[in-house]
Formats: structure tokens, sequence, C-alpha cells
């Protein structure tokens, strides 16, 4: 399946390669660069580029591309899936993933890559399972190792290898048993300019940080599960009780892990929580230019709106702009002419609003095309597409755990055109 993998850092530099089933040779990136020369930006790389020989499989993430080499046709997400995974599993051991981060710990990093592929074949994907075949790297076990040339695998196999529920291992104990579920949703949208929805969509997914003693069972359920679509779950929820009851009935791995993730698409489900007043004109004749914008909270169930930050790429004939903010702090790049707005925290009493005018380059004619405003925010303790927890439930153990669960929706891909 997998036969090497390739890291190749933002400025085109290949800084990691591992191979399994045979040497492949990094000639065979080219094929990668060329692709990459061709797309505007770092996203835009085709996830699949075929070659004479190979299949170069691709994901772009922490300003890495990971980039999979194999040799057969084999189901393109199934490998797409697992570089995701080594990313998490990376992030998992080292608190993050960067180029720093992986070269500084490359033994580590060779050493998680080697059990979690077996011959280019998905072996060990578990975090916790990984952790108990390989420690993860402390500063203390780092110049213990660099003393005695020692390593940071384990000297037994996982109890969890071994056993029916693969992804958890036994004998776990915890003084304070806890269970938490943070429901988090991305929205996209495109909003046109006036203010109607073009297209909307919500990525969501459920993620859970379980520390319980044993073997528990826990059961959940949602007031309104048939919001989900295009679920993705974690091998460890039993399928046949979900498409029976719409009930999530799993033994949950040690840990952080994600339970499941999940897709609502359906127009009229999706809620547009913010709004932008906009006022944009060139004029003809003149070399100026009017820019007003205004953003407010729309469909928010009366929680705030925070962590808004307004971009937008102006026409390369605009020289500079002058505008004055009515909260938060922005800046204009003459060079690159790209306006970045923090705005802050939304007060619905007063909404922020960025005013002023644009100098236009003489002598040249107004823009084809007024800018688009993309915008990021996040709103606590919401889920925009109204998906609710019910209960919780645990079965197989005697004591009472701690559960919570944790609601956010932000943006993804948010544009507004004017």
């Amino acid at each position: 399946m997998i036969h090497s993998l390739f890291l190749i850092n933002a400025s085109g530099d290949i800084f990691l390669e591992k191979h399994w089933k045979s040497v492949v040779s990094r000639s065979v990136c080219d094929y990668f660069f060329e692709a990459q020369e061709r797309a505007s930006e770092a996203e835009n790389v085709p996830p699949v580029i075929p070659t004479p020989h190979h299949y170069l499989l691709s994901v772009y993430r922490h300003k890495i591309f990971f980039v999979a080499v194999i040799q057969s046709e084999v189901p393109p997400l199934f490998v797409i899936e697992f570089l995701h995974r080594v990313v998490d599993t990376f992030q998992d051991y080292f608190g993050v993933c960067s180029e720093v981060m992986i070269k500084d710990n490359v033994v580590v990093v060779y050493e998680v890559l080697e059990e979690m592929l077996d011959n280019g074949f998905p072996l060990a994907t578990e975090s916790n399972i990984l952790k108990e075949l390989i420690k993860p790297p402390t500063i203390l076990r780092t110049v213990v190792n660099t003393i005695t040339g020692s390593t940071n695998v384990g000297d037994q196999l996982p109890t969890g290898q071994l056993s029916v529920v693969p992804w958890r291992r036994t004998g776990v104990k915890y003084t304070n048993n806890e269970a938490y579920f943070d429901v988090i949703e991305e929205i996209d949208a495109i909003i046109d300019k006036s203010g109607s929805t073009i297209t909307a969509e919500i990525q969501g997914v459920i993620d859970a940080c379980v520390k319980l003693t044993g073997m528990p069972d826990l059961t959940l359920s949602f007031m309104n599960p048939r919001l989900l679509d295009d679920v993705s779950f974690h091998p460890c929820v039993r399928f046949k009780r979900w498409e029976s009851e719409r009930i999530l009935s799993f033994i949950p791995p040690d840990g952080n892990f994600r339970l499941l993730s999940y897709h609502v698409s359906a127009q009229n489900l999706v809620a547009i929580p913010v709004y932008v007043k906009h006022n944009i004109s060139f004029r003809d004749s003149s070399s100026l230019g009017r820019f007003e914008i205004t953003v407010g909270p729309k469909q928010t169930m009366g929680k705030t709106v925070e962590g808004v930050m307004v971009t937008s790429q102006m026409p390369k004939g605009v020289l500079n702009m002058t505008l004055t903010p009515s909260q938060g702090t922005h800046i204009f790049d003459p060079v690159t002419k790209l306006l970045s707005w923090d705005v802050g925290k939304i007060n619905p009493q007063k909404l922020p609003s960025l005013k002023g005018s644009m100098s236009l380059q003489a002598g040249t004619s107004k823009p084809d095309e007024n800018p688009t405003i993309n915008l990021q925010f996040k709103i606590q303790q919401l889920a925009i597409s109204g998906l609710k927890v019910n209960r919780l439930d645990m079965y197989g153990e005697k004591y009472k755990p701690f559960k919570g669960i944790k609601y956010m929706t932000k943006a993804g891909k948010f544009q507004v055109r004017t």
C-alpha cells in the first residue's frame, strides 16, 4: 500500500522521508512540486497526483505537506485519512506539529511511523496504544536516552492489542473519573451582496476526553439526531445500535479521541450567525473610493460572537486606505493589498464598523469587481445546527463519573461578496 512518506515544508524542502516497502527516490516529488507551482495557494494543490509509476497523495496541515507514495491503486480517502491520523498523532505526542518539533524529535517520529504502518499497511493508529508502545518524549527521558543510548520503545506489548477492544488499554485507574465532550461546528458559507445565502454547510465534530477507571460502557443520545448527515464514527461506536436507535453506544478509548464527525448541508437547517453591511464604491473619474463595513450578530440565540477577524483582498489599483474603526485595530498592507481588521467581541448595542476612503492609482480604470470579505469568528456554548446532547449514561462500572458537555461554533470559509 503506502511505500514512502515525504514531509515537505512551505519553501519546498523535503526535511524528512520514511520508506516501508522499498526506497522510492526523492525525484518522484518533482511531480508534486510542478503541481504546487500551478496552484495559486498551498490548499489548492490536488490531493491525488498520478505519475507514470506512482500515485502521490497529500494533505497540507500546519504549513507542512505530508506526501504518501503508492504504486498500486487504493481508495485515496483511505490514505488521506491515515495521513491526517499521522498529523494528529504528532500533535498529541509533541503538543504542536511543526517542522522544528519534528526535527527535534526525529527518533521518536521514526519509531512512531514504524508502529503506525506495518509493511505499508496501517497497524496501530490509536494514540493511547501508541503511547504504550513508544513513550512520549520528556526532557528527563531525552537526557537518559542520550546518556544510556536507550530508546522510547516500551518493554512489552500493550494489553489493548491483545483484547477484543484494541483501542483501550486494560487496567486503567483514575482517582477522578470524568468524561468531557466538545461539540465543535465549523460553518462554511458564501453570502451574496444582498445578504442572501448562496451556499452554507456545517462540518461538525464531537471530540471527547474520557478518563474513566476500568472498562466503562457509555451511551450518548441526542435531542435531534436526525440533523446528522454523512456521519463518520470512531471504530469504538456500535454502528448497528446507531442505525436502529440513533444512539451512540461505545466503550471509549482512554484519553482524547474524536468520537464522530458529521455534516449538515440542508440549506434550511443552516442558520447564518453574523451579517455584514457594506458600502464599497469606486468612482470612474476619481482616484478616491469609499469603504464602509459594519458587522453584527444575526441568529446567535443571545450568545456573544467573539474573536471576530475581518480580512479582504483589495484590488491591485488600491494604493492606500485611510480608515477609522469604531473598535479593534486594522492594518492595510500596501504591497499585498490585504486589509485585516481585528474586531474582537461584538456588542449588539454598539455594532463595530470600519469607515474611510481608498486612494486609487491615477489614470487607471475602476476595478471590475468589488473585493470579497472573509470572516473569522467563534461563538461559545452554541451549536449553530441546533444539535443538542440529551443524556450520557454509563454501564459496567459502579462509580459515578463527572460529565461535561461544551458547544462551540466557529467560522470555516465564511465569505461575503460585495
